[in-house]
């Protein structure tokens, strides 16, 4: 909800002045939301209609729920971007002429060849399972199921890193109150599992649905939230290494968001070309610099041409500077609350532009296979 929250204040910006500098987060228990940070923009939105309208549509519609979208309380703590890191972000302002990175840190992207959407299988099948339950939920399939919930999938493979089969399917789903857990157990494995994993189930898959026994309370009633919490989810379910910065809230002059977006797009297309099976790339910067201070690239013994080799195909055919990356991406635009929930990389969306596998043909040529 928070991540949702933040990047639908970002999107409410976007989309009149897709030049702002937001840095969004959010917070959230009982029945208020807090929404604080830095904005400079010369647009003016209605932040605590934002947050209404993004609860509504998740789906907390009434308090037993953990919140409500009408009367909950939303306070606002926004002041302007520092000044100090403007001029390290805007041209011709700090100590490089060029667009500076917004911050330092590391970046990772990941892809392998073991689903079509060169995405790790557990993540993926948790992506959709997610998705499923909000389908079933919002058109009525099942009348009990209430908006908190989350999944997870163990995958078992094979000695060459191949995947067998589902072992392990773990979901959380809120409840009505006088639903039984077996009714649930059956529906959820159904209505939910058997659409989405049909394929890796067998006799000895195990299904833990509400675990606990009970999951009627939930949202920020039962748990706190803030933006960026389940960073892992975001990206790749664990298998690929994570810099630490969150994304959500954050305009695309911030290489915690971007530069993980194009690491993945760089990683999405080493794979595509038959360059590698997988590939993981690390992008590292530092605050006002142009230039990335480190390029890296591993592909686990997977690779047909050295990783050095691939490197030098990587600073040749990708930009990696902050403001080429947002030009080639196309990043200023109001694309990011979607990405908010069910994964931000192996989405067949047009808007993800980092998911393109446009430059494979190029890159394959290059490398000579």
């Amino acid at each position: 909800m928070c991540d949702q929250i933040s990047d639908a204040v970002l999107d409410a910006i976007y989309k009149k002045d897709p030049n702002a500098r937001v840095a969004c987060e959010c917070g959230t228990k009982n029945g208020g939301v807090m929404v604080f940070g830095e904005i400079t923009t010369s647009t003016y939105i209605d932040i605590p209609l934002v947050v209404r309208e993004t609860i509504k549509d998740i789906g907390y519609t009434k308090s037993e729920y953990g919140i409500e979208h009408e009367t909950c309380t939303v306070w606002v703590q926004i002041t302007e971007q520092s000044p100090d890191i403007d001029q390290g972000v805007s041209e011709n302002k700090g100590t490089h002429k060029e667009q500076g990175a917004g911050d330092q840190g590391m970046m990772f992207g990941y892809a392998c060849d073991e689903t079509p959407e060169l995405m790790p299988l557990p993540i993926t099948l948790a992506h959709k399972l997610a998705m499923r339950m909000a389908e079933a939920r919002k058109k009525g399939e099942i009348k009990w199921m209430r908006p908190d919930g989350k999944t997870q999938v163990t995958i078992e493979y094979d000695e060459q890193g191949k995947p067998l089969r589902a072992d392990t399917i773990v979901i959380a789903t809120q409840h009505d109150e006088d639903v039984s857990h077996d009714t649930i157990k059956k529906e959820v494995i159904e209505k939910i599992i058997k659409p989405v994993c049909g394929k890796w189930l067998d006799s000895e898959t195990k299904f833990h649905i509400n675990a606990t026994g009970a999951f009627v309370r939930g949202g920020p009633y039962a748990d706190a939230g803030v933006t960026g919490r389940k960073i892992i989810v975001d990206t790749y379910g664990g298998i690929g290494r994570h810099g630490g910065g969150a994304f959500s809230g954050k305009d695309p002059s911030k290489v915690d968001r971007s530069a993980a977006y194009m690491a993945r797009y760089i990683a999405k297309n080493i794979v595509a070309a038959g360059i590698a099976n997988k590939c993981e790339i690390q992008l590292a910067y530092a605050i006002g610099y142009p230039e990335p201070v480190s390029i890296y690239v591993d592909t686990f013994g997977t690779g047909k041409i050295p990783d050095e080799e691939i490197c030098t195909l990587v600073r040749k055919h990708f930009p990696l500077k902050p403001a080429g990356i947002i030009e080639y991406l196309k990043l200023r635009r109001p694309i990011y609350r979607k990405t908010a929930a069910y994964g931000h990389f192996g989405r067949n969306d047009p808007d993800f532009t980092w998911e393109k596998t446009d430059k494979a043909a190029e890159l394959k040529k290059d490398a000579g296979l």
